[in-house]
């Protein structure tokens, strides 16, 4: 990597990383809230998912401001609004309140991804390789902000700990502010125009915005889009409660720790995740070495299996739970650097950030469904009913990829 793409690495390494601890600290808060708010699991799932549902909804203004104004100052501002938003978690009275304090972070979250995706694609020379540390940088963040959480929950109240948590915040907007590189400086070794030219020319209109969605959904990215949805709503239901589902398993229980409760869930969870900052890296790596629907396909199908055996590998013993537990946030997140490299191919550069905000509705605002999914499901039937349903989500995702390499990749992207 040149010094350009490696300071679109640490910037966005960074962002996402705070993106997403916010995003998966949710689901640990969660097993409190059940209890302080007093309130059912479909109750909190549809809480979650309004606001997780936001974050598809803002993807596709944030992906159209990206591709007029460029990325840096939307990724900064998103950052700020995400860090304000989780702060106002901790003030809440009742869950009326603490929906109110989701949707705010949800909209602000919501400008993250679109924008710094497509400063990857436009901006990263190195792409698949960006995008693969760009995974990592998050799942720092995935793994290692749901872990903080659960230790300073052993000795802090959850409203301490919320506010900690928006701390980090400072720094990054800090460091976005500073740092120097050339957000198209790819798209322009390509013989693309920059930023500035295609405002010019190609001013932003309700026309130009009908007419370049079109154009999207003519091709080869309507059926990536329909497998990211599939995607997203077995990410959201699968994480959403898998903290509260692994506790109620005979072999997680609460036990004491120096005076406090500690929940072994919890760290199973966490474990879960940092096994995904592996997934993610090999994801973006291994799109530059084989075809990405290939690599789609094969992620999509594992996960599907992987949901049918959770639940019966908690028979087979201790090891064998934790071996699939591992191979599916393996999974789970080397999916993620793959579709967006898939995206990248599938879409012209001078509409990536509209490509990624339609990718990240699918992702993010159709995904929410899951959490809603998943509460109603836990609340009137059984965690296995949710796996195995989840699972066939799944292989319905990896039946869809497997027409996008039929019907578009055999004669190349």
């Amino acid at each position: 990597m040149d010094e350009n793409d490696r300071s679109i690495t640490g910037f966005t390494m960074l962002a996402h990383g705070i993106f997403h601890t916010y995003e998966l600290s949710i689901p640990i808060f969660i097993v409190i809230w059940l209890d302080v708010f007093e309130v059912s699991a479909f109750v909190l799932g549809v809480v979650v998912s309004i606001g997780y549902g936001l974050i598809g909804i803002g993807a596709i203004p944030s992906g159209l401001l990206s591709d007029t104004y460029g990325s840096r100052q939307l990724i900064v501002a998103s950052v700020i609004g995400m860090g304000g938003g989780f702060f106002l978690l901790a003030l809440a009275p009742t869950v009326f309140v603490l929906m109110i304090a989701i949707v705010v972070w949800g909209v602000a979250a919501s400008v993250y991804h679109p924008a710094g995706l497509s400063l990857i694609s436009r901006g990263a020379k190195n792409r698949g390789t960006v995008f693969a540390y760009h995974g990592v940088g998050g799942n720092i963040g995935t793994a290692f902000g749901p872990l903080l959480t659960a230790l300073m929950l052993l000795f802090f109240d959850w409203r301490i700990v919320v506010v900690a948590l928006t701390v980090p915040a400072i720094a990054v907007v800090a460091f976005g502010s500073m740092i120097e590189f050339d957000e198209t400086a790819a798209t322009a070794a390509d013989g693309g125009t920059d930023g500035a030219d295609s405002e010019d020319d190609s001013p932003m209109t309700l026309e130009s915005i009908i007419d370049d969605s079109r154009l999207l959904f003519t091709t080869g990215f309507l059926l990536t889009f329909a497998a990211i949805m599939t995607y997203g709503v077995y990410y959201r239901g699968l994480l959403t409660f898998l903290p509260d589902m692994i506790g109620g398993l005979p072999q997680f229980g609460t036990y004491e720790i120096l005076g406090q409760e500690a929940e072994p869930a919890q760290y199973v969870y966490t474990g879960i995740l940092m096994i995904g900052i592996l997934g993610q890296y090999a994801g973006g790596r291994i799109t530059d070495r084989v075809r990405t629907e290939c690599a789609f396909f094969s992620t999509m199908f594992a996960l599907g299996v992987l949901a049918f055996v959770f639940i019966p590998s908690v028979g087979w013993g201790l090891a064998p739970f934790l071996l699939v537990c591992a191979a599916l946030g393996f999974c789970l997140y080397a999916t993620a650097p793959i579709y967006q490299v898939v995206i990248a191919e599938y879409a012209a550069a001078d509409v990536h950030g509209l490509s990624y905000g339609y990718a990240y509705l699918g992702m993010f605002g159709f995904g929410a469904a899951g959490a809603a999914l998943a509460g109603s499901l836990l609340t009137y039937a059984n965690e296995t009913v949710l796996l195995v349903t989840l699972g066939g989500l799944a292989l319905l995702g990896a039946g869809i990829v497997l027409s996008l390499f039929t019907l578009y990749g055999a004669n190349g992207n």
